[in-house]
């Protein structure tokens, strides 16, 4: 085989796609279709509430397209991190979806489930025995922490899918628990007999679709061969260049030389990129290190309170112009009148129009804009005392009496009624660990069942 095909129809299932590149791309005759469907980027309420990322709609309607044209083409379709958090709930629920489908379509289908939770027992078993270890910035895990958890899962690797793909009745459909967002590329990459290295770089970059290239897109082809691979975007409009492919494989990497993952590290030391067309990047020189122990990455999230927020708009100049100052003494007024419910409280102000979405990290300017919308957040024990907390911030900041102010009708503009909205349960990562493991097969079970026309 002089060449391996990996169709991705974007980069997170349920963010949809263009429908003329998807057609464009199976025009190409790829090997298989990849989409990942998970991330922690969007928070801990995933796992600790059994959310998903996207709508359940969001999904079926695009492994309606997915489904039926893997199977016409006699390629696999692999579908990782079920549902965001890659849980057994969300790999059964996208195995219930893929059913439906193959009944209204009448297509015949082996769907094989990849499971990835972690049982707490043996997580406190690897934690006795020293094979658990923080990830950087981690504090080092407790069993309370693990009972805390609502559920735990471990991120897989490559071995999983690689099994399916070996065995003598091979899935129409693969669904995956919780992964690490190249393996299913890399396994498609390892079966057919391709560089490990090359086809772990590959799948680095086409999981997040077409996000590397120029304008950024959905839709991408990753081509593999012997010495090298190849990144195309579908979209006729767009183009993968060498420095926005490069950028792209640090995209959420702490090292650009050193990419760690289940069961080794990518190392690109020797990695170069040219282009191959003016719209078609080429990579090579990148080698896989496997490590003396396998290790997984564990995830676990817990409930720790509720959360309520008021938004709240800023236009006189006098105000924003001391902001920080007026917003000290707000927070000092709530916690002077309310210091039960404060004492148990977090309170944070997001003063959007001043340095809000980096904070202290914010290099270009200190200077607020001509108006700012305040974000005050509340976290509490109970949505009661939330709601107690933040109404007391608005109302004091609504009146209060700033030095050099002018206007006394109020101080704030409110977008949103009610004022004070309540988000729910507020969530928190609690397990963020490396566990070693002996087996990274058995570690995750797989059923597999012929659904659709018998």
């Amino acid at each position: 085989m002089e060449e391996l095909r990996v169709l991705v129809p974007n980069g997170m299932l349920g963010y949809g796609f263009p429908l003329a590149d998807f057609e464009r791309g199976m025009q190409k005759h790829p090997h298989g279709i990849v989409v990942d469907a998970g991330s922690t980027d969007s928070g801990p309420q995933k796992l600790a509430l059994g959310e998903m990322t996207c709508p359940e709609s969001a999904y079926y309607k695009e492994l309606s397209i997915l489904v039926p044209a893997a199977k016409k083409a006699g390629i696999p379709l692999m579908v990782s991190s079920a549902g965001g958090d890659g849980t057994n709930q969300h790999v059964d629920l996208f195995g219930e979806i893929v059913a439906k489908i193959a009944a209204e379509q009448k297509l015949s289908l082996r769907v094989a489930k990849i499971y990835s939770d972690v049982s707490k027992i043996q997580i406190k078993d690897a934690l006795e025995a020293g094979k658990i270890k923080a990830m950087q910035n981690v504090p080092h895990l407790e069993n309370t922490e693990i009972d805390a958890a609502t559920v735990i899962t471990a991120q897989m690797g490559a071995e999983p899918y690689l099994k399916l793909l070996r065995s003598e009745q091979k899935p129409d459909v693969i669904i995956g628990g919780r992964t690490y967002d190249p393996s299913p590329t890399a396994a498609l990459g390892i079966y057919y007999g391709f560089d490990p290295a090359l086809a772990w770089h590959m799948g680095k970059i086409i999981e997040c679709g077409a996000i590397c290239c120029v304008p950024a897109g959905k839709t991408v082809l990753g081509t593999l061969h012997k010495d090298h691979f190849l990144i195309e975007p579908l979209s006729p409009d767009s183009k993968a260049l060498p420095h926005t492919v490069a950028a792209h494989t640090m995209y959420e990497k702490s090292s650009a030389l050193n990419l760690p993952g289940p069961g080794g590290v990518l190392n690109l030391e020797s990695c170069e990129f040219k282009a191959e067309t003016e719209r078609i990047t080429r990579i090579s020189g990148s080698r896989f290190i496997q490590d003396k122990n396998y290790t997984v990455k564990l995830e676990g999230a817990k409930v720790v309170g509720y959360r309520s927020i008021t938004v709240m708009g800023l236009r006189d100049p006098i105000l924003i112009d001391q902001v920080d100052d007026a917003l000290t003494y707000v927070k000092e007024e709530t916690q002077k009148e309310l210091p039960q419910e404060c004492a148990q409280s977090q309170i944070i102000f997001h003063p959007y129009g001043k340095n809000a979405t980096m904070k202290n990290l914010e290099s270009l300017t200190d200077e607020p804009g001509h108006e700012m919308c305040v974000i005050a957040e509340v976290a509490s024990p109970t949505q009661e005392m939330a709601q107690l907390v933040v109404n007391r911030i608005r109302t004091t900041l609504l009146h209060y009496g700033y030095p050099g102010r002018i206007a006394t009708s109020g101080n704030i503009g409110m977008p949103f009624t009610p004022l004070e909205i309540p988000l729910g349960k507020v969530c928190q990562f609690n397990i963020y660990h490396l566990m070693q493991i002996n087996d990274p097969v058995a570690q995750f079970p797989v059923t597999i069942q012929e659904v659709g026309n018998k």
